[in-house]
């Protein structure tokens, strides 16, 4: 589960959008740490700086969380977030153990024969996990609401198809609905270490964060959860669809190899912002407390001193291993490296598996740069499996 973004209004996202073209055009693979155009921010797009930063070496940036963000600040104690990632990580891994035999069936159903992405790897991830974002036997409206965020808020683009004022009242019911379900389930005490376990995501943030936690904090905590789920490993999952069906000489390539090099050229979480806890020369840039800094992964992912033919989808340089750790960093680094790391590859090679040994895959494209928000999202385009005996699938 990569890290998730905070939700954004439409000029937020439009802005984002700017903001990824501006950072492109500023950095020249030479000058890669510089005060930038947007808002005078320090942007890193070297890799030991970016690493330096991230990893927080010698306390160098104040401590923060991309994941565990709420309206007051972030969501704490520490401890809560470590067990909170723990529990989510054994819940999600168990559960993807016990369905992967689904995985098969799924594709077909939902993918087969036309799908329309990005929203189908959404929906697709949406509905393998759902037991795990919440129980089969939780009320049917809850479960309305989730499908709801997710169709509303989720999906590349859902906010631009939906009116304002119709945004801000479904927000409200739907964060009223979870705010009850919170504070009911924190009534009903079921810790973590339940002999039965969490049920799913919701037990965990509510036996992570405690009976005293903020049911607002534990509904935003929730959130993130969704959001990383269906929105970072879907979209995740959408650019390595993409990119073999516009690549088809890489069909063949390991499915390890593709869904790396498609974390590399387009990681869904390209930009992690951080304080400098001190005064402090960072790439040659004098920073302070007062400066925000910038970590670009997107940048650092395509730095050319760092990785040849940048740009290029290359799934075979993979085929050794990591070629520069230095320059890698699709789940953050550090104390704070996303704790879904594991369980999402896994997740995206076992699917991007099966599209390649079971499928033919082509795709149409309908745009070429991404949907840039707090997440990069695949442009639109249209995607066609048939069995490899040539024979169209049928629903």
């Amino acid at each position: 589960m990569t890290s998730s973004p905070a939700r954004p209004g439409n000029g937020e996202a439009a802005r984002r959008g700017d903001a990824l073209a501006l950072l492109k055009a500023e950095f020249d693979g030479g000058s890669d740490v510089w005060r930038s155009a947007l808002g005078g921010a320090v942007c890193v797009a070297e890799p030991e700086a970016a690493r330096a930063v991230m990893g927080n070496r010698h306390g160098a940036v104040a401590d923060t969380s991309d994941f565990y963000h709420h309206r007051h600040g972030v969501f704490g104690p520490r401890s809560a977030q470590l067990a909170i990632g723990r529990a989510a990580r054994t819940l999600v891994q168990r559960h993807l153990q016990e369905r992967r035999d689904d995985l098969p069936r799924l594709v077909a159903e939902r993918l087969a024969p036309r799908s329309e992405w990005p929203d189908a790897g959404n929906l697709l991830v949406l509905e393998h996990l759902r037991d795990v974002l919440l129980r089969p036997d939780a009320p049917p409206h809850l479960h309305a609401t989730v499908e709801a965020i997710v169709a509303r808020s989720v999906l590349a683009g859902a906010r631009r198809r939906h009116p304002a004022p119709s945004r801000l009242l479904f927000r409200r019911r739907a964060l009223r609905t979870l705010y009850l379900e919170m504070r009911a389930r924190q009534r009903a005490a079921r810790p973590l270490d339940h002999p039965s376990g969490p049920r799913d995501l919701v037990d965990v943030v509510v036996g992570g964060g405690g009976p005293e936690a903020d049911p607002q904090d534990l509904v935003e905590v929730y959130l993130s959860f969704l959001f990383a789920t269906a929105g970072s490993i879907g979209f995740a999952l959408g650019w390595s669809v993409r990119l073999l069906g516009t690549h088809p000489e890489h069909t063949a390539a390991e499915p390890s190899w593709t869904v790396r090099e498609a974390l590399r050229l387009w990681p869904v979480a390209w930009l992690f912002a951080r304080t400098p806890d001190r005064v402090q020369e960072l790439g040659g840039v004098r920073v302070t407390p007062r400066d925000r800094l910038m970590v670009c992964s997107y940048l650092v992912h395509r730095h050319p001193g760092h990785w040849e033919r940048p740009d290029e989808f290359v799934p075979q340089r993979w085929a050794e291993g990591t070629p520069d750790t230095a320059a890698y960093l699709p789940f953050g680094l550090g104390a704070h490296t996303c704790a879904g790391a594991t369980v999402t590859v896994r997740l995206l090679e076992d699917l991007v598996g099966l599209l390649t040994r079971d499928w033919r895959l082509s795709v149409t494209p309908d745009g070429d740069g991404p949907q840039v928000g707090p997440a990069l999202a695949p442009p639109r385009f249209t995607a066609t499996l048939s069995r490899p005996d040539g024979c169209p699938e049928r629903r």
